[in-house]
Parts: structure tokens; sequence; C-alpha cells
């Protein structure tokens, strides 16, 4: 299977960039960070299936990030061997895909989230094309974004809204039916930014 010029870019941008990390606070350097924190880590999986990325809907009535658009993946537990190995222990769990179909290309630099995770977004091409299996309960819906649209800078724009009794500022890159936001869109936007710095 030829990989699409975009995946082409991506990949020499992996290896040509140097790593920048990301925060849900860069629009927002009026925060203050509590020193000492510690973070969760975890690790997300952009999976590139043909000229697609793979995202998903939370389930509404989840208690965390209720219907929001999401990158598969989660914390990183003690048996998993690596972050990569979490990513895709998540995406077999949350969307159903074999990690034997899946071949790891690189990471992103890590992503603080507001919620206090230290994510390691993986990015990885899906070689062989699957049907989705949503996981019961958690995940609404399995989807797929063009990834030239996610890899266009000029897609994503800043919005606010209140957050603990300030306006906090995010990246959205809207597509379709689907308001990607927060932490997704940030490192969606870091992918991005790599290809065309």
């Amino acid at each position: 299977m030829a990989r699409p010029l975009d995946l082409d870019r991506l990949i020499d941008a992996l290896a040509a960039v140097p790593p920048r990390p990301s925060s849900d606070y860069d629009l927002n350097p009026e925060i203050t960070l509590p020193p000492g924190r510690v973070l969760k880590p975890a690790a997300v999986l952009i999976g590139v299936l043909a000229d697609h990325v793979i995202l998903t809907k939370r389930a509404s009535h989840l208690q965390h990030h209720p219907g929001q658009i999401a990158l598969p993946g989660g914390k990183i537990d003690k048996g998993d061997a690596s972050p990569a190995a979490a990513a895709l222990r998540e995406a077999r769990e949350e969307v159903g895909l074999d990690p034997d179909s899946v071949r790891v290309l690189g990471d992103l630099p890590i992503h603080e989230t507001v919620t206090g995770y230290s994510i390691i977004p993986v990015i990885a091409r899906i070689e062989r094309d699957f049907i989705p299996q949503p996981e019961a309960g958690e995940v609404a819906e399995v989807f797929r974004v063009p990834l030239s649209h996610l890899m266009d800078p000029a897609r994503y724009r800043i919005e606010g809204r209140r957050w603990r009794g300030i306006r906090r500022r995010y990246f959205v890159v809207p597509f379709g039916p689907y308001y990607i936001w927060g932490a997704t869109a940030r490192i969606l936007k870091s992918m991005a930014d790599r290809v065309v710095p």
C-alpha cells in the first residue's frame, strides 16, 4: 500500500523538527501551575489509516469529558512495556484495533493537561482497514478525519470559556458535525506544526 503524501511529510517531520512540549496552558500564561505537581502518565494513539486519523466520541453519560472527541488512549499501566504499548492496548479496548495491524512511527512531545495528565501522543500507521468496535459504555462513536484536514494549521482556531472562575482559551479544529477541542485539538495542532512550522 502506497503511503499518502501527508503521511510521508509527517514521518519526515518527526525526524527533522526539534520537539517542543505542549500544554493545555499554552494559550493561558496567566494560570499559575502549582509547584511540585505530580502528573499521571498517559498515552494516546494518532492512528493513520490510509489518509485518515481515527477519533472517538466519548459516551455522553461518562463522568469525565462526556461527549467529547478524543484520540484512543488512556493511563499507562504498570504492565505496559512502553507508552506505545499503552496506546495500542487502549486502542484495542476502545475501538477494536488489532495491534498487529499497526506500525508505530514515532512520538510527539509530551502534552500536559489541566486534568493532571502527562500524555505521550504516539503516531502510528494502521496497515489494514478494520471494522471499529466501540467499547460498550465508553465510546459512543468511532469516526475518521482526513489527515490533510488535521495537518493544515489554518483549520485551527482559538476559542474560550470560563473555567474555575477565569476565561480559558483553547484550540479547536472542527470537522463536519464534530467539535474537536481542548487537549485533543492541541495535540493534533502539535502534529500540524511539525509539518508546517
